[in-house]
This record gives structure tokens, C-alpha cells and sequence, in this order.
């Protein structure tokens, strides 16, 4: 028997589904318009200081001095980067302030802060939260409170003019970094920590082999912003290292400021400035630059779960 297949009526019929994507009316598009509008008059406005500093490095005295400013200099003077960075010893306050300072500074803070905030957060202790709470308070003294008493400590240690100072007390954990692990470590399933105890992993076997590379984007964010925060440290290291071999960065630009302000016949004296301030500030942007995801990660799964 010859089946014909039933014709339903239109209103049954299945009909092609609908777009799902919202239509915008005007007034929502001019609030789009308006909205990536400010997003992109605060981002000139950021990187407007970066693009000068830059700027005025590829010009002469000619051209920084003239109003109005010229902002795309012609011709360009690319000499004046390594002119400028071989008028002092930078290639050697570069390597005072990378492995002298930045990196065991970072590994300190680094490792101590996770170590204590894995007391804070896992393990059950008389007075934990009170301590916890301790040590949040620390963080409203300000430096300017400690730095004779600090000064008067390490003096009679003998650790002046050296990097002791500024290396020492990073590996006994810095309270900002405490609170934040502590709180990520908090977000990671407690069962995990129960397994391995029950297989007999002491507590620094759960640390370091479950929770902390569970922790990376947290460790990344941690690791970064202590990099960058001794990378462009001044006062530090303007207490404590005199000698001009020991300088870092940071000293070694104010100290060419410096020399460039004694000495207003020198040539091309802002420009250089500009020219070494720029290459000291390329390796944050870059580090950043290919960090920034896990940066981002590591802040926006860093909870407040109490």
C-alpha cells in the first residue's frame, strides 16, 4: 500500500529556528559606541606617557626643546640607546639588580609566602586565625615607621652596604602574599590534601607536590609583581648599597639624572634619559606581556572564601 506522507498545516509545520543573536536598538548601540569610546580614550591616555618616553629618545636637543612638540621625531636618533646605556656601567647595575636582587627576592617571597599560607589555610593549629589576623595587621605599618629601626638592625649585623637587607627578610614572607595564597589554597578541594594523607605524604609532600602546582596561576601572579616590585625598588636599595659597583637600576638612572642636572653642557642629556628608562622598562612590559594570561588567570581565581 502506497503511503503518502501527511501534509500538516502551516501553523504546525516545524519553522527554521530563530537567530539567536539579540537585535541592538539604537539607543543600546550609541551606549556600545560611547562605552568602547571612553575604553579607548583611557587607553591613549595610558599609553601616551610610553610613547613619549619613547619618543623623546630617538631626538636631539634640537627637537625636544621646541614648541610645539614634535611627536614623531624626524630624523629618527637610534644611536642614542646605546650612546646612552654605555654612559655609565648599566650592563653591570642590570646584573646587581637581576641576580642580586629581583630573582632571589622573588624566590624568597615566593616560597616563604606559600609555605606559611599553607599553615594558615590546611593545617588545624591553636591560634592560626588569630595569628593570621596578626599578620594582616603588619601590613598597616607603613615603611617609613621601620626603616631607622630596620637601619640600626642590619647595621649592627654588619649587612650594610650589601643585599642582605633587601634579600633576608623576603624569605620570612610578606603579608600581602600570605593572604592572597592563602586564599586560593583555600579554593582547592580539601579531599585531595585527605587522600595523600591517608597514602602517608607528610605535609610538605602535600605541599609541594599537590597543592602547589595546583597553584600556578597564584604562584605566577605572586612570582610577577615581586619581580617587578624589586626590578624598580629605589629606596631599598638607596638605604642600604653605597658602593657605585652594587647599584641597581633604579639608582643607576637617578644617578645619571643626576650627572646630567651638575652638568648642563652635555649634549642630548634628556634624550639619553629617556633612552635608558625605556630599555629599563622593555623587560617588565615583555615579562608581562607573555605572563598576562596566567597574571589574569591567577587574579580572578583568587577568591575571598573564608
Amino acid at each position: 500500500m502506497n503511503m503518502q506522507p501527511a501534509i500538516l498545516p502551516t501553523s504546525q509545520q516545524p519553522q527554521p529556528k530563530a537567530n539567536k543573536r539579540k537585535r541592538l536598538g539604537v539607543g543600546e548601540w550609541i551606549a556600545e559606541i560611547v562605552k568602547y569610546a571612553v575604553l579607548i580614550l583611557l587607553a591613549i591616555t595610558f599609553v601616551m606617557p610610553f610613547y613619549w618616553m619613547f619618543s623623546s629618545a630617538l631626538k636631539n636637543d634640537a627637537q625636544v626643546y621646541v614648541a610645539p612638540p614634535i611627536w614623531f621625531p624626524s630624523p629618527a636618533f637610534w644611536n642614542n640607546f646605546p650612546d646612552a646605556w654605555n654612559s655609565q656601567p648599566f650592563t653591570q647595575y642590570m646584573m646587581n639588580t637581576l641576580f642580586l636582587y629581583a630573582v632571589p627576592y622573588t624566590l624568597g617571597v615566593v616560597l616563604s609566602s606559600a609555605i606559611v599560607a599553607y599553615g594558615f589555610s590546611r593545617i588545624q593549629w591553636k591560634w592560626r586565625d588569630t595569628l593570621f589576623y596578626l599578620c594582616l595587621a603588619t601590613m598597616m605599618v607603613p615603611f617609613q615607621v621601620q626603616m631607622v629601626p630596620l637601619f640600626m638592625i642590619f647595621k649592627q649585623l654588619g649587612w650594610i652596604n650589601s643585599f642582605l637587607p633587601l634579600i633576608v627578610p623576603a624569605f620570612c614572607g610578606s603579608p600581602y602574599y600570605i593572604f592572597m595564597l592563602r586564599q586560593f589554597f583555600r579554593t582547592i578541594p580539601s579531599e585531595l590534601s585527605d587522600a595523600a594523607r591517608i597514602d602517608g605524604a607528610s605535609e610538605f609532600d602535600i605541599l609541594f607536590r599537590i597543592m602547589l602546582p595546583l597553584s600556578r596561576p597564584a604562584l605566577t601572579v605572586v612570582a610577577l609583581l615581586s619581580f617587578i616590585g624589586a626590578w624598580n625598588d629605589y629606596l631599598g636599595p638607596l638605604i642600604y648599597v653605597h658602593d657605585q659597583s652594587k647599584f641597581v637600576l633604579a639608582l643607576g638612572v637617578e644617578n645619571l639624572q643626576r650627572t646630567f642636572s651638575f652638568n648642563s653642557t652635555i649634549a642630548n642629556a634628556y634624550p639619553y634619559l629617556m633612552a635608558v628608562s625605556t630599555l629599563v622598562v622593555l623587560p617588565i612590559l615583555i615579562i608581562f606581556f607573555f605572563g598576562q594570561r596566567v597574571f589574569i588567570e591567577g587574579i580572578s581565581m583568587t577568591g575571598l572564601k573564608e
